[in-house]
């Protein structure tokens, strides 16, 4: 009996588990067929709309910048030498690297003795040249009164002679008394010749002592600069640098000592492509006096100075490319020669050119402008300038057209798209999305399918039934459920 009792009861247990299983394959066979048969649901085929930024081609007056680099150089340089040799006595309190000097300042004075001792030896010459000066004046002097002496003698001897003569024509005198008259006439006429010839010697020694005086002042004005050239004066006012002198050092003539460099009278040296300097010349070939902006970037802090061009190198250095130009600065603000800079040049106005994003054209020189029916069209255009993230171009007919800013493998011509517009403050104006208004029948089915619908979460789903139950919803949402549903 107990046997039997047991038996029935585990055949009790073995009936409700086959019964259990098959009643568990017929919910997963059901729940298989079910998913199945939505799968092969056939869905309408939507077109994809793809959201882009877009700007509008405007036409206006842009003046390209050209961004370069370049290195400040100072206009104004000496190098301060030593014009004589000798020992260092004297140099100036605080002459050093970066010290400010005004102009004619001593800056140094070299041992003066032995300039010195030559000034006093070629003002002593002069003075002897200036005594043998006055002395061939005076004897000029005498031999002119000596020979005015000797004219007159002759004249009498002369007279003398010719008197005689007459007498002795008429037979009143002697042929003795003619023929000494003769001689004494012939000698008073040697002793004029003696009297001029003296007086040419005159003459020459004062020419002579003119020549020596001349001499002494050369001497004398070549001591006196030697003497000068003792002392090393600023020529003008600016900073020291690389200085090497000492006080009690021993110089030699032509040695460096210092370099003086005027702060306020710096330039800066710019290599631009050559296609950029055609651009820089004026109608005659000349560099423009462009507008230079010039900034030195200092741990984040711009110093900035403005300038203007000048000149250009005349010719092209050995191994270099481009043209060297040089830009003046008005003020320069912190810059000090040897400083690396950029260097922004301002080149000639462009009328009618629309400034577009880099992203907005391709290798190709196209750009896509929204059409009919928020469709991309392809636009050619001719790129004129680069101007840091934006592009100076112009185009026949894209004035006032929407073009997308930013190009990407996925957009074409023919793509529907939702242009994203910007507003007044620079922020991007989403489209506002369509709506329509639901019949109640629509709206009902569309409630039970997405109440039905196990696969959407909670949040999601509580969000659509508000927006569904609203009186306007928007297309969107509601194609994307009817399409979900297979119509």
């Amino acid at each position: 009996m107990r046997f039997l009792r047991q038996s029935l009861t585990g055949l009790f247990l073995l009936s409700v588990t086959l019964g259990l299983l098959i009643w568990a394959g017929s919910l997963v066979r059901d729940a298989v067929q079910e998913r199945m048969a939505r799968e092969d649901r056939p869905r309408p085929a939507r077109e994809r709309v793809f959201a882009v930024n877009v700007v509008r081609a405007e036409p206006t007056e842009v003046t390209p910048l050209l961004s370069a680099f370049g290195e400040v150089e100072s206009r104004r340089t000496l190098e301060i030498r030593a014009a004589t040799p000798g020992q260092i006595v004297e140099i100036a309190e605080g002459f050093e690297d970066g010290a400010d000097v005004v102009e004619g300042a001593l800056l140094m004075r070299i041992d003066p003795s032995a300039a010195e001792e030559a000034l006093a030896r070629a003002e002593v010459d002069v003075q002897d040249a200036e005594a043998e000066l006055r002395d061939a004046e005076a004897a000029i002097v005498l031999a002119n009164d000596e020979l005015a002496a000797a004219e007159e003698q002759s004249e009498l001897r002369q007279r003398a002679f010719a008197r005689q003569v007459d007498l002795s024509d008429r037979g009143v005198g002697t042929a003795a008394a003619v023929e000494t008259a003769e001689i004494a006439a012939s000698s008073a006429r040697q002793a004029v010749l003696t009297r001029r010839q003296a007086l040419a010697q005159a003459n020459a020694r004062m020419e002579q002592a003119r020549t020596r005086r001349v001499r002494g002042q050369i001497s004398l004005s070549e001591a006196e600069r030697k003497l000068g050239d003792t002392e090393i004066r600023a020529r003008f006012s600016g900073k020291l640098s690389d200085v090497t002198a000492i006080a009690g050092g021993l110089v030699t003539t032509n040695e460096r000592l210092a370099q003086l460099v005027d702060p306020n009278a710096l330039e800066v040296a710019v290599r631009v492509p050559t296609e950029a300097f055609a651009r820089l010349l004026d109608e005659n070939g000349a560099l423009r006096p462009a507008p230079v902006r010039i900034v030195l970037d200092v741990l984040g802090v711009d110093m900035v100075s403005e300038g203007v061009l000048v000149r250009d190198s005349a010719a092209v250095a050995e191994g270099q490319t481009g043209r060297l130009v040089f830009a003046r600065l008005h003020s320069p603000r912190g810059l000090k020669p040897g400083d690396f800079v950029s260097v922004e040049i301002e080149e000639p106005k462009l009328n009618w050119v629309i400034v577009l994003p880099a992203m907005a054209i391709n290798a190709a020189n196209e750009v896509l402008v929204v059409g009919e029916e928020d469709r991309l069209e392809a636009v050619s255009v001719n790129p004129l300038r680069r101007q840091g993230n934006d592009v100076l171009v112009r185009s026949r007919g894209l004035a006032g057209r929407e073009v997308v800013a930013e190009r990407s493998p996925l957009l074409g011509a023919g793509i529907k798209v939702r242009p994203l517009r910007p507003t007044g403050e620079g922020e991007v104006a989403l489209e506002e999305p369509e709506m329509v208004q639901l019949d109640p029948e629509r709206r009902a089915k569309l409630l039970a399918f997405v109440e039905a619908n196990g696969r959407i979460p909670a949040e999601a789903k509580a969000r659509i039934l508000s927006q569904l139950q609203r009186d306007e919803v928007p297309v969107r949402m509601v194609n994307r459920i009817e399409g979900r549903m297979g119509g």
